[in-house]
């Protein structure tokens, strides 16, 4: 009765294309649910993601949820999430992801969670890490720990949207830390993130995440470009 009240007042709207959201749906819509431009990748055993990371850094496995292009759906949702504080849309794509990888052997040995950090300063001025409800779903579901205390980033960059691989990769080197190092001795962690582009933020983590630390890492993100 009060949920009916609430809803009332205050409607619930999808996220994609701010329809009325029905009783029963959650988020997104029936309708922009089935238009998302889904990869089942880690369903159909496709090593798109993995083919990446080949010759950069050493990864166990790798998938993206959906497929990202510009003016599509699924920047629409990513544009809500990064930009307009609709941290929900990390809960959304994060459960469903989960559903999926628990029933898949390379990810049933996760023992935690490890989003792409932000630094401080746009931490600060955004006041969320647009990754860390999805990382947290992700844990949830695979029955890993989410860790936020041991990855950072300790400069911070402009962003990447326009920039080369090469120049990425650059931009990214020694900028993200590793401490509290003894709780990830000996771990398989899924390293997460939003967006895969040219994965160079992704191999930067992984690599100062692998120096010395006896851990194996795989890889989960919410789109791949």
């Amino acid at each position: 009765m009060l949920e009916s009240l609430i809803n009332l007042f205050f409607p619930k709207v999808c996220y994609v294309c701010n329809g009325l959201l029905h009783d029963n749906e959650r988020y997104v819509c029936t309708t922009c649910r089935h238009k998302l431009p889904v990869t089942n990748f880690h369903l159909n055993k496709d090593e798109s993601v993995l083919k990446v990371f080949y010759g950069r850094v050493p990864i166990e496995a790798a998938t993206a949820l959906l497929r990202f292009e510009k003016k599509g759906i699924t920047q629409s949702l990513m544009h809500n999430l990064k930009y307009k504080g609709f941290e929900d849309i990390g809960i959304f794509l994060g459960a469903w992801l989960g559903a999926e990888l628990k029933t898949i052997p390379e990810y049933q040995t996760i023992d935690m969670v490890i989003p792409v950090p932000l630094h401080k300063n746009k931490l600060r001025k955004r006041g969320y890490n647009q990754v860390a409800k999805f990382a947290q779903e992700l844990a949830k579901s695979l029955d890993a720990e989410y860790v936020d205390d041991v990855l950072i980033k300790v400069s911070n960059t402009s962003s990447q949207v326009t920039k080369s691989r090469l120049t990425r990769w650059l931009s990214n080197v020694e900028i993200f830390k590793v401490i509290n190092s003894e709780k990830i001795q000996n771990k398989h962690i899924l390293l997460v993130d939003d967006i895969i582009t040219t994965g160079a933020t992704l191999e930067a983590c992984g690599t100062v995440l692998l120096k010395n630390n006896k851990v194996k890492i795989s890889i989960a993100t919410m789109a791949i470009a």
